[in-house]
């Protein structure tokens, strides 16, 4: 499974971002799909994640700002972002679960995202 991010670029605070993240390969078995950023001198984090079953969890700190979406016919995850604040500014990475092939997700390339204020 490949795995390309894109979406990412600069705005100012209070803008909107849309994120995607198209998987190619053997898809038709993939689970669970997600966002994880990391900040310079940060740990990574998860963002947001959605089951095949469309079930979400956000963290905390983006919860009511940010959705996350999955379109299967499209094998994309997409995290839409809005009223972006300077603390999202990260390197956001996607992911996706394919139990039946690794216990370990298959990880994006990454796309930058950086909130001026």
């Amino acid at each position: 499974v490949q795995l390309q991010a894109s979406g990412g670029g600069l705005v100012q605070a209070g803008g909107s971002l849309r994120l995607s993240c198209a998987a190619s390969g053997t898809t038709f078995r993939i689970n669970v799909m997600g966002w994880h950023r990391q900040a310079p001198g940060k740990q990574r984090e998860s963002v947001a994640v959605i089951s095949s079953g469309d079930a979400i969890t956000y963290a905390g700190s983006v919860k009511g700002r940010f959705t996350i979406s999955r379109d299967n016919a499209k094998n994309t995850v997409y995290l839409q972002m809005n009223s972006l604040k300077p603390e999202d500014t990260a390197v956001y990475f996607c992911y996706a679960r394919v139990p039946v092939y690794s216990a370990n997700p298959y990880w994006g390339q990454g796309t930058q995202v950086t909130v001026s204020s």
